[in-house]
């Protein structure tokens, strides 16, 4: 987000491409191959209007080393501290070019990675919560700086066999970041994370303020915010509303304190329903090289 908070950036590297449609319906078939669904996902929410790319790419598109990330011209690269990320990628539905560089700096990297299920098949790593981010982009054109923030979700099975659904948020703090993340498993065995990070780098757990539902969104998928008891969130703007996943900016107050919060609530069993795979494809276009 940059500092004014009008402009914001999502990038997402993929390796399995989790709401992948193509994914999904190969595993049907009995090929379960992640690296044949790799995808920049790149959502640009600007002042003006928003813009979204994710095409999806075979394993001739990837190419990986310990520090670089590359799916098709897109690359994203750890070095000297800093990951770098050139973009070049097709927005859709209107096929419209996106090219630029985001460098995100952190303020401070934590090791600290946390199992979202007790059958351990999915984590979650917040490896920079707290950073600094410089955004210059030529189409559209746009520059700007801010706050960002960095982590890694991995597994070993589809997230929709796993849980019905999560809520995740990421308050900035004037020395850090607040972040709940609190899943629904299908099993019942549900996860509450409530964890805040110094820009120091220290991790402390904070006592979780509790979920309060936020208004609906137009395909009304259900969504909750962390809020102290007494208090009510405000969206201050809905980036994302689909099918399953909404993403969003939330003035919220988590102890004792009012922050603004990214917020996203994700629907899987929305998700996996026949008819939200076959709108899939018109957000989520795939080449075969």
């Amino acid at each position: 987000m940059s500092e004014d908070g009008t402009e914001g950036l999502t990038i997402i590297a993929f390796i399995g491409s989790v709401f992948s449609p193509y994914y999904a319906w190969n595993r049907k078939r009995g090929s379960n191959d992640p690296f044949n669904h790799c995808a920049i996902n790149v959502a640009i929410y600007s002042k003006k209007k928003n813009t979204w790319a994710m095409t999806e790419r075979s394993h001739k598109a990837l190419f990986r080393t310990a520090s670089e990330f590359v799916v098709g011209s897109s690359n994203l690269e750890w070095s000297q501290g800093e990951l770098c990320i050139d973009l070049d990628e097709f927005a859709s539905p209107i096929p419209t070019k996106i090219r630029g560089r985001v460098r995100l700096i952190p303020d401070a990297t934590f090791d600290t990675q946390f199992s979202l299920h007790p059958g351990d098949e999915h984590f979650w790593w917040p490896i920079a919560p707290i950073a600094s981010v410089e955004v210059t982009m030529s189409n559209p054109a746009m520059s700007w700086s801010g706050h960002g923030y960095l982590d890694s979700n991995w597994g070993e099975a589809p997230l929709e066999n796993t849980f019905r659904g999560w809520n995740w948020s990421r308050a900035r703090k004037d020395a850090g970041a607040a972040i709940t993340y609190d899943t629904v498993a299908r099993d019942g065995l549900n996860r509450s994370l409530a964890l805040e990070f110094e820009d120091s780098g220290h991790l402390n757990d904070f006592t979780h303020p509790g979920l309060v539902p936020l208004p609906g969104t137009l395909w009304r998928v259900p969504r909750l915010a962390p809020c102290d008891t007494g208090k009510t969130p405000l969206v201050r703007r809905s980036f994302e509303d689909t099918p399953f996943y909404t993403r969003s900016q939330v003035l919220t107050h988590i102890s004792g304190m009012e922050v603004s919060a990214v917020h996203e609530s994700l629907s899987l069993d929305r998700f996996r329903q026949r008819w939200v795979q076959l709108l899939l494809p018109f957000r989520m276009p795939r080449v075969w090289w």
